[in-house]
């Protein structure tokens, strides 16, 4: 069926045969990868009832295992047992409605938290109707202009209780209203604390598992490609367009030094101390065009990565996976493929209590190779161990690999098994950019640990500020098997010294 579509749409547009070739094959190979992946993360689709527009939002899970839904429409619903396999009985009932673009939820002492637009507020069903009756501003204090591009992506209770804020740039570019492009914290008492600055587009907002606080920042000016961030009070996060709002933020001091427009990352951060590096660069495209929703495997019920984050990318309608370490005190670390194959773009997710992961999609604004407009979706580990890369560490001459199941020594130790290159991002005002200052290291040596589960690739030298894009598709298990995904992406803002 697909190869005659392509027959006709060929004939119908002769001109356009190259672009139309790549798209579709870009399409069968996702498809082939998906296929795949299922067999270790089955993937299930839960009904939306017809009249339910569920443009992906927040999810959070409430007691007696039922799932709020926020959109981005300002609905949230009550999904009762949403964790039906299959999902052929699933409820959906309207709890609140006529809020402002609901990207954020958390629950606390029988109160639903949310994060709109403008306020972070907290409802609650008081005459058991299943309705919500009574809404509280919680924390309001940033502006809010008409601008479509305004968003603010809210946080779980961090360790003391607050819901960390992260809020977009007017149009993602300017600050034209109070905080915009800034990180608040909204404390239990309903202060509002001004965290962080330098944040242009967030998609998502996080903690790892020790409770350190993580968003998703994308493609644009002073941001070369997509990243993880991670977020501590007085950070500086990369971009300059908010500084104006220093002066209601007493307490942090004041602004950072302008970075200089056309340098590098690496650069500036030795020159301006409240500026931290990016924990993880996703190269564009090669792993995603809007880096989007955060969750941390904490339960250690999703298979091997337990303690792991996975991050979504809203135009690929994927799912990544981050490895991290510290290295002189600061985040950075590894980000691979993980699942493909969602039916719009990946936007919230949210681990259930039985360890399965949900992901809320939608495709509005930048379109998603998914193709529907919205998706309610969970992955299942079926049991069966997949052969990945399971931690990349950075070592002062190279990096350790280890692996979920044992390697085959003889291909692991050919060093032709491994391609590697390495690049960084011009760290300028202008949108992006492209890779740069590449080089291609020389593997001098690989060796293998006794039990198979550890792989040391010795470099003749390494890039500081470089993600380390590295290949292994000649790897194989000790059972014959290729790696389920054999790239991974490390990025390298220091070289350790050990």
């Amino acid at each position: 069926m697909k190869a005659f579509f392509l027959f006709c749409v060929l004939r119908a547009f002769p001109c356009s045969v190259a672009l139309i070739l790549s798209l579709v094959m870009t399409s069968l190979g996702a498809e082939k990868k998906a296929d795949a992946e299922n067999q270790y993360y089955r993937m299930i689709t839960i009904p939306v009832p017809a009249g339910i527009t569920l443009e992906g939002g927040a999810l959070q899970f409430l007691p007696g295992g039922k799932l709020a839904s926020a959109t981005r429409f300002g609905d949230i619903y009550i999904i009762d047992d949403p964790l039906q396999d299959p999902p052929t009985h699933v409820n959906f009932a309207l709890f609140a409605s006529g809020l402002h673009e609901v990207l954020g939820l958390a629950y606390r002492d029988g109160w639903l938290y949310c994060t709109q637009r403008g306020e972070v507020t907290r409802m609650k069903d008081l005459d058991g109707d299943g309705r919500a009756d009574r809404f509280e501003t919680v924390g309001d204090g940033w502006g809010l202009s008409g601008d479509y591009h305004e968003y603010a992506f809210g946080s779980k209770f961090d360790k003391e209780t607050n819901i960390w804020v992260v809020l977009c740039l007017t149009g993602s570019f300017t600050s034209e209203t109070d905080f915009r492009g800034w990180c608040m914290r909204v404390t239990p008492d309903g202060r509002t604390i001004p965290t962080c600055s330098g944040i242009r587009s967030p998609g998502g907002i996080g903690t790892n598992a020790v409770g350190d606080m993580f968003y998703t920042d994308n493609q644009g000016p002073w941001n070369g490609a997509c990243a993880l961030k991670h977020l501590a009070p007085g950070d500086f996060e990369g971009h300059p367009g908010g500084f104006k709002w220093y002066k209601q933020a007493e307490a942090l001091g004041p602004a950072p030094q302008i970075p200089t427009s056309g340098s590098r990352m690496s650069v500036e951060a030795k020159k301006i101390p409240q500026l931290k590096p990016p924990a993880i660069y996703f190269p564009y495209p090669k792993m995603g065009q809007s880096a989007s929703g955060i969750a941390c495997d904490v339960r250690g019920k999703f298979g091997p990565f337990t303690n792991q984050l996975f991050v979504g990318d809203q135009t690929h309608s994927t799912i990544m996976r981050v490895y991290l370490e510290k290295v002189n005190g600061r985040y950075q670390g590894a980000c691979f493929p993980f699942r493909e194959g969602f039916s719009s773009g990946s936007l919230a997710l949210e681990f259930a209590p039985d360890g399965s992961l949900f992901n809320q999609s939608t495709e509005r604004g930048w379109g998603a190779r998914g193709g529907k407009p919205f998706a309610l979706q969970r992955l299942v580990w079926t049991g069966e161990l997949p052969f990945e890369i399971h931690e990349m560490h950075a070592l002062k001459n190279g990096f350790e690999l280890t692996f979920t199941q044992p390697v085959d020594k003889a291909s692991a130790e050919n060093v032709s098994s491994y391609k590697i290159e390495t690049y960084t991002y011009i760290y300028q005002s202008s949108y992006g950019s492209p890779e740069v200052d590449k080089t291609i290291p020389t593997i001098k040596s690989a060796s293998v640990s006794g039990d198979g589960l550890k792989l040391r690739l010795v470099l003749d030298e390494l890039a500081e500020g470089h993600i380390h894009e590295l290949h292994l598709p000649s790897l194989r298990s000790s059972r014959g098997q290729p790696l389920l995904h054999a790239a991974a992406y490390y990025t390298l803002n220091y070289i350790p010294a050990e």
